[in-house]
């Protein structure tokens, strides 16, 4: 601390001694250039106004408050004039200053009598600095400026003019308007218009995009601009003078590179004839960065196994995503195709063994592998959504019908077997007996993962995005199906211990082939639950839980000789229907979460406590709809988040009851727009949608800045707990982390 104060004191000193008695006593002439040739500026003559366009060498700045101006001639009246935004300079001499630093452009307006000199005196008066510490003394520059003759003065033309520029009195647009790009640094350009006298530019008619793929334009900041009446265009915001718009940069690359800067304008003259639209593009050279300027957002996990895919050893490859299959298998999304695989085996009857157990799963994971592989490879390469086209309606009635039909042939209302008639032509074609199932195995396995296992994820994602990027449909390929035997392992081990863990015979298999029954039932409800109201949903589920009670043995009277499996089960029964009800009243209440049927009763305590509310967000629809809202925005000095939605994404769901409702997430996200795309219906905006930021499928989250810049690296793909999130968001929009009670 003290070497601190004796370095500051002794700078100070330095400083001081500048100030009095000028830089060549200060420090040695190799290490500083004089103020002439730091700060340089030529001046241009406009007719009614001077245009100084300063030179700062790199490592000088001049301070704006120090910038002044003085015009005197034979009848000469100098105007107000109005310096430009400068850059945020923290100064250990003079505090917070603004500063300019390159290059930037004053206009001095004046006016002259009916005898105009041939040339006036400019006082130009000015103090900076040198980034090493020390500062020059006030500098006062006196120059003579020769005049040119001055603008002729126009009336207004009539409304027939519009669209004219060629008359002999109109400058020509680039004249009128002359676009420069300067760059501030290696993350920010300022792109600036020099407005010629006697014209004006529209403020809302002002577009700039940067064409880049390296580089992402944010939000411009631009100025203020006069408001006029205009007989075209209604009152309108206008530039009249020099106007300057800085733009932030987010850099993929920290390499120099040549940027297309595009530019639209439009703009008229005072005598009332307006140019029509113009576009231009000017090519700057961005300098390298250095790599504090460059976005550090980290790798993510589908950024991770893309490149191993890519470049990655390919057994590595396999045993990576094989891995990640078996994580998979245990969410929500690959469960409920344990019930179908259990009821395909109970379907056997009670002769089943473990052999035969074993080769109905193999054909059911190899038909569910098969088709997922051969699906995504199709849909990646030509940039579909595979989720959404079999998430609609009509497919999901279908099938959610399937399983009741299955469900109500477990409850022995048939035989479930396919007719004897094409079992005997099976049997003479390959000899097998079983050989049907076999294929209903195989297809009910394809179809399963079409339906059931539309969960979005790491793993997949970038599965997807190596085949739709790179077009390596092999190693991509290998990886999806690495992944789906991954997913179906689990379901191996079902069917080799069904053998065992099913019984053979009595009163225990019929009720086994009960309960997977009611797995049947439960699938189809949750199949139809993307499509049906929450409230009749849940009613569908305590319907079910009543009538499992029942089937349990509830409403069975128990003598002395009961057993203490039916004592169980008449337990277990009363449990269940005690459940069911619940799920009936809460449906009946406008209820929705299973696990919380009664949530809606819940009343505030002594300690105000109510139940949990999700994030409020706002709905768009087309990209247009996102750029609005992330600019507004970005103008109220926000952040955004977009969440990628759909009715049929569980893990969607999950998000929103049990990592939105989280407290510590909505404080991380209180300065945050909250932007929702509902791509339930996957029309043409949702897929515009979607591939705008190469998303394969909900659930996944996009970030943006306080200037509107996406935060690339930060993407959030699949279900992901409070504490997690909350964790991420404290770096994906660089905030604090949250204080809660």
């Amino acid at each position: 601390m003290q070497y601190t104060y004796i370095s500051r004191a002794i700078r100070i000193m330095v400083a001081v001694l500048a100030l009095a008695t000028g830089p060549a006593n200060a420090v040695s002439p190799d290490d500083l250039i004089r103020p002439a040739e730091a700060f340089k500026y030529d001046v241009t003559d406009e007719g009614n106004a001077l245009r100084l366009d300063w030179d700062i060498a790199p490592g000088y700045y001049l301070y704006k408050k120090k910038v002044s101006f003085e015009i005197t001639g034979d009848g000469i009246q100098a105007s107000d004039y109005e310096l430009p935004q400068g850059l945020e300079h923290s100064d250990e001499f003079f505090g917070e200053q603004q500063v300019y630093r390159n290059n930037f452009s004053v206009r001095l307006p004046y006016t002259s009598g009916s005898s105009r000199p041939d040339s006036l005196t400019l006082v130009t008066k000015s103090q900076g600095c040198a980034d090493l510490g020390i500062c020059f003394p006030p500098q006062t520059w006196s120059r003579e400026v020769s005049l040119k003759a001055a603008l002729p003065s126009k009336p207004a033309s009539r409304l027939s003019n519009l669209f004219r520029p060629s008359q002999p009195d109109m400058l020509p647009v680039d004249e009128a308007f002359e676009p420069l790009v300067i760059i501030v640094d290696s993350n920010t350009i300022e792109v600036s218009w020099r407005i010629a006298p006697g014209y004006y530019l529209y403020k809302d008619k002002t577009k700039i995009t940067i064409a880049s793929d390296q580089v992402q334009a944010g939000q411009p900041k631009f100025p203020a601009g006069e408001l006029k009446f205009d007989e075209f265009f209604g009152e309108s915001e206008i530039y009249t003078e020099d106007v300057f718009v800085r733009v932030p940069l987010a850099r993929a690359t920290p390499d120099a590179i040549d940027l297309d800067i595009e530019l639209g304008y439009q703009g008229c003259a005072e005598i009332g004839i307006c140019y029509p639209p113009t576009s231009r593009t000017l090519t700057v050279a961005m300098p390298a960065a250095t790599a504090a300027s460059i976005d550090s957002a980290p790798v993510t996990e589908q950024g991770r196994l893309v490149k191993l895919i890519a470049d990655g050893n390919l057994l590595l490859v396999l045993a990576t995503f094989f891995g990640a299959g078996l994580l998979l298998a245990f969410t929500p999304c690959v469960l409920p195709m344990v019930p179908i695989l259990s009821g395909i085996i109970a379907g056997e009857g009670e002769n089943i063994s473990a052999g035969r157990g074993f080769t109905l799963s193999l054909s059911y994971v190899m038909g569910m592998a098969t088709v997922y592989t051969v699906a995504g490879i199709g849909f990646a390469a030509a940039g579909q959504q595979a989720q959404a086209i079999f998430q609609q309606p009509w497919i999901l009635i279908t099938f959610a019908g399937l399983f009741v039909v299955l469900a109500l042939g477990m409850f022995g209302l048939y035989d479930l077997q396919m007719p004897s008639a094409i079992q005997n032509r099976l049997t003479a074609a390959s000899g097998k007996q079983k050989s049907g199932t076999m294929i209903g195995a195989f297809v009910m396995g394809a179809l399963s993962s079409l339906i059931v296992t539309a969960c979005v994820a790491p793993p997949l994602v970038a599965t997807l995005t190596v085949i739709g990027q790179t077009g390596d449909m092999l190693r991509g390929g290998a990886a999806l199906f690495a992944l789906s035997l991954g997913m179906g392992t689990p379901l191996l081990l079902v069917g080799a211990s069904a053998g065992k863990l099913l019984p053979k015979a009595g009163a225990w298999m019929a009720a086994v082939k009960n309960a997977f029954g009611v797995m049947m039932l439960g699938l189809a409800i949750w199949m139809l639950s993307r499509i049906l109201p929450p409230a009749i949903t849940l009613a569908l589920w305590g319907v079910l839980a009543f009538m499992s009670g029942i089937y349990l043995g509830a409403m069975n009277r128990l003598e002395t000789k009961s057993t203490s499996a039916d004592k169980l089960g008449k337990g277990l029964g009363l449990l269940a229907m005690l459940y069911g009800a619940i799920l009936l009243v809460g449906a009946f209440m406008g209820g929705h979460d299973p696990l919380r049927p009664l949530a809606n009763l819940q009343t505030t305590g002594q300690h105000g406590a109510t139940a949990k509310q999700g994030l409020a967000f706002t709905r768009i629809k087309t990209v247009n709809d996102l750029d609005e809202a992330v600019a507004q925005a970005a103008a109220n000095g926000q952040t955004a988040m977009l969440d990628f939605y759909a009715d049929w994404c569980v893990s969607c769901k999950e998000m929103e009851a049990y990592t939105f409702t989280e407290a510590d997430v909505q404080i991380a996200l209180a300065n945050t727009v909250l932007l929702q795309a509902d791509v339930t219906a996957n029309d043409s905006a949702d897929q515009a949608l979607l591939q705008r930021f190469g998303v394969f499928g909900p659930p996944t989250i996009v970030f943006f800045d306080r200037n509107g810049l996406q935060r690339r690296g930060y993407e959030v793909v699949g279900y992901m707990p409070a504490a997690d999130f909350t964790e991420h968001l404290q770096k994906a929009l660089n905030t604090a982390p949250p204080v809660s009670n």
